[in-house]
């Protein structure tokens, strides 16, 4: 099943058991399957893939809306947003039998908690966006400014920190263990959305990838209030006019506002690396050391005399 769609399904079935009705939701994601595949012509106007993405929406929101949950709407919506035309009643149907599952699961007496497939790198990176996009649904531009900061500064302290980073990394320590870890970290000094998220990195990514994943939702936070992220390694502290001109030329350059997520690397000995997106523009001295001394290795090897002794050789002579 589609990954983006794995992880929209695993937020709001978060929210439907924290309202106790995740039963209902999977008996009516079933009756939409149901409806979908037994009208033709209801059938033929979803799985139509030349027809656009909102004009398919908009036929099944004209038709659910006020007649079922609105998390089953919007997992309708999504489902078709995200998954090929041909593919969404089968998701429908995929939905709604995890979700069965799933409260049948929490209904005994002692239920073990939700859990993810295991996927690749992309898959899971994929699943993590769109468990991410249901979060997002709804909060402010204030809200995934602040989510954005405070995952920026946890994976900071993930990355910098070798036993956190190592606990977390750790893919036979249980989910649940290292989400607790997180919670423990931030709970009370992050804002719930962006607790929900970092605590999602451990169970829906792959553990060895958990500062990438959550540098993934730094950028998605970004993405979702119509900005871009550039990261940026500074071998000292960027000065408030420095990052503000830095700023203006990458938003000329991407031809949106970016958002500066700065760090300091002394290692970088001078200079800045900045990465937006794919773009990777390393002007440090570090780098520059490190391409006069493959320009001299190879000018050393081009312009040595065949037969020659080296410096090596002569002084051992």
């Amino acid at each position: 099943m589609n990954p983006a769609l794995q992880g929209y399904l695993a937020a709001k079935e978060e929210e439907l058991v924290a309202d106790g009705g995740l039963a209902e939701a999977a008996a009516q994601l079933q009756a939409v399957a149901d409806l979908v595949e037994g009208n033709n012509a209801l059938l033929l106007a979803v799985n139509d893939g030349s027809v656009p993405v909102p004009a398919r929406r908009a036929v099944l929101d004209q038709l659910l809306t006020g007649k079922a949950r609105p998390e089953v709407v919007r997992l309708v919506h999504q489902s078709v947003t995200v998954v090929p035309a041909g593919e969404v009643v089968s998701s429908l149907r995929w939905m709604a039998g995890r979700m069965e599952h799933d409260a049948a699961r929490l209904a005994e007496v002692n239920p073990q908690p939700l859990d993810e497939d295991i996927l690749g790198r992309l898959g899971s990176r994929n699943r993590v966006s769109g468990y991410a996009a249901a979060v997002f649904e709804g909060l402010t531009v204030a809200d995934l400014e602040e989510i954005e900061d405070q995952l920026f500064r946890f994976a900071r302290t993930v990355e910098a920190n070798r036993r956190l980073r190592h606990a977390l990394g750790d893919r036979d320590l249980p989910v649940a263990v290292r989400q607790d870890v997180i919670t423990q970290l931030l709970g009370g000094k992050a804002l719930p959305s962006a607790v929900r998220l970092a605590t999602y990195a451990a169970r829906g990514g792959r553990a060895r990838d958990i500062v990438a994943t959550l540098d993934a939702l730094v950028e998605a936070a970004a993405k979702a209030r119509g900005w871009r992220v550039a990261r940026v390694q500074a071998a000292d502290a960027v000065s408030d006019t420095q990052q503000q001109g830095l700023s203006d030329a990458l938003a000329h350059l991407t031809g949106n506002p970016v958002d500066l997520l700065v760090t300091v690397d002394p290692a970088l000995l001078g200079g800045v690396v900045v990465q937006v997106g794919d773009l990777l523009v390393d002007s440090s001295t570090r780098h520059r050391l490190d391409e006069l001394k493959e320009h001299l290795l190879v000018s050393e090897e081009a312009y040595r005399i065949p037969g020659s002794p080296t410096r090596r050789d002569a002084t051992d002579g």
